[in-house]
């Protein structure tokens, strides 16, 4: 039996004219008509709502990672509606899982093939630092390699630590500078890590 359809048989208008507002604009100068606001907070606006992130998942933080990207959590709704599996479209590396010292400089060749800006997410323990795995021939956390954004901790983390990393990397995608990637001190951690 189908459920009765209650709530469109005598619509009631809702009153929005005072109502309305703008969630997650810009600052700027509303005018009828118009709107005027910085040019870097706008990049910065569409940037953190349409991320392309490149799952690199290696053990069971994978896992966790495609419980997030189904249904229930719905990793889509929050701007990263197309995962890509090419590095040259990708903005957002998130290394999930353990990394063999081995794997470390596919890693880092995947990272410089990515365009600029990019970020990266470091989910797990064994991406964040090794995790249980304290051995010869397992990388001691990916930020030896290539420069992490968000650690997310947990051995594995949940689909709610999951995402809320990902909220993180947004809140640093909106706030970032235009110019932050051509100055001294990006430069100066890139060449720490032997990027160019």
């Amino acid at each position: 039996m189908s459920r009765p359809v209650r709530f469109n048989i005598n619509p009631i208008k809702a009153d929005t004219k005072d109502h309305i507002s703008m969630v997650d604009a810009p600052e700027g100068y509303p005018g009828e008509g118009f709107f005027a606001t910085n040019l870097g907070n706008v990049v910065g606006l569409a940037r953190k709502n349409s991320i392309w992130p490149l799952p690199f998942a290696t053990s069971c933080c994978g896992i966790e990672f495609m419980a997030t990207m189904a249904s229930h959590y719905d990793f889509a709704r929050f701007g990263a509606e197309r995962l890509g599996f090419s590095p040259r479209q990708c903005d957002l590396l998130m290394v999930m899982g353990t990394i063999a010292k081995k794997m470390g400089p596919i890693v880092k060749q995947v990272y410089l093939q990515m365009a600029e800006p990019r970020w990266v997410i470091a989910v797990g323990a064994c991406a964040s630092s090794g995790g249980i795995f304290d051995s010869y021939s397992v990388l001691q956390g990916i930020d030896q390699i290539v420069p992490v954004d968000v650690y997310v901790p947990g051995c594995p983390p949940r689909p709610e630590a999951i995402l809320d990393g990902f909220i993180r990397v947004q809140d640093l995608v909106g706030q970032e500078s235009l110019r932050r990637r051509n100055s001294e001190r990006y430069k100066t951690l890139m060449q720490s890590y032997g990027i160019q």
